[in-house]
């Protein structure tokens, strides 16, 4: 009875009882080589936590210099808000960049040895590792173009009226006027 309660409970509780076992000094190496391969993306990942608010910041700040900044100082103003920006990113892409390769082994590492044997590790690593896995994602960029130049083609008429009715409705509960250019564009 003791051993079948105990085989249910391994059983049930199996993911969480194999994710606290020790992990063999080989599968540990093996992880290690992974995450290293893996550290353009553990940066990447950094660079986009960095980047995405100063964006938006500007953004949000070139709707506010349109609108409130005279028209000869404008491109002075926004000139000076990107440097913001850019000494923004200069100083807190490091700190971000050397957290996210430090965290990786803590974080990523884990599942890593949580979820794949030592075999699937040594596959996952040979293909990482692969001339053809490397040229593979070297093409990423033109693949996604292609993709995206097709794509913007073959629902540009779908799409378009709908920005344009969503401007209007978004103008309308701000109470402002489409500008007359937006207007026009609608009904190219």
């Amino acid at each position: 009875m003791m051993k079948s309660l105990v085989l249910a409970a391994a059983l049930a509780f199996g993911g969480a009882a194999l994710a606290q076992a020790p992990s063999s000094p080989a599968k540990k190496d093996l992880v290690a080589k992974i995450l290293q391969e893996q550290q353009p993306q553990v940066e990447n990942l950094a660079r986009q936590l960095v980047s995405q608010p100063a964006a938006q910041l500007l953004q949000r700040a070139g709707s506010v210099v349109a609108q409130r900044v005279p028209a000869d100082q404008r491109e002075a103003m926004f000139k000076d808000l990107q440097a913001e920006a850019r000494k923004y990113f200069d100083e807190t892409y490091p700190l971000v960049r050397e957290k996210a390769l430090k965290l990786a082994p803590t974080t990523v590492g884990p599942v890593l040895e949580a979820n794949l044997t030592e075999d699937e590790l040594r596959q996952v690593l040979a293909v990482m590792k692969s001339p053809a896995y490397a040229k593979y994602q070297a093409l990423g960029g033109d693949m996604q173009k292609a993709l995206g130049e097709k794509l913007v083609a073959e629902v540009k008429d779908q799409v378009e009226p709908r920005v344009r009715a969503l401007d209007k409705v978004m103008a309308g509960k701000l109470g402002i006027a489409v500008p007359a250019a937006a207007a026009s564009a609608g009904g190219k």
